[in-house]
């Protein structure tokens, strides 16, 4: 008896199976993602970026003037002005402080969680 129902079973899945149309799949080549944003749009922000300050300074200070950065942004391509452009979003001044305040914030509940628990801290 179980003989015969798996063989119908294999019957009836080969003929699903037989029954699926085949499908012809190959490479088709891709977009960049974002490719939507103009050499204007991307250019505009890092021009934004190089206005600042403090960024500024620090280029000044390695040696870069207004007209080097200037020509340096001329010669670039537009792939490189959007990977530079999507990077800066990236970048924050001063690393990832969240992690840091984070961790402070972790062991500032333990200690004083282990200061309720030892009876050194009391809420009289």
């Amino acid at each position: 008896m179980v003989k015969k129902c798996v063989l119908w079973y294999l019957v009836f899945a080969m003929f699903v199976i037989g029954m699926v149309p085949r499908v012809e799949a190959g490479f088709v080549a891709s977009e960049p993602v974002g490719s939507s944003i103009t050499r204007g749009a991307d250019l505009e922000r890092i021009r934004t970026v190089l206005e600042l300050k403090a960024v500024h300074q620090r280029l000044q200070d390695i040696g870069f003037t207004a007209d080097e950065i200037a020509v340096r942004l001329a010669d670039m391509s537009d792939d490189q002005i959007h990977r530079l452009a999507q990077r800066l979003d990236e970048m924050r001044v001063g690393g990832d402080a969240g992690i840091v305040i984070g961790v402070i914030v972790v062991v500032l509940l333990v200690g004083i969680i282990y200061l309720f628990v030892t009876g050194r801290l009391s809420m009289n």
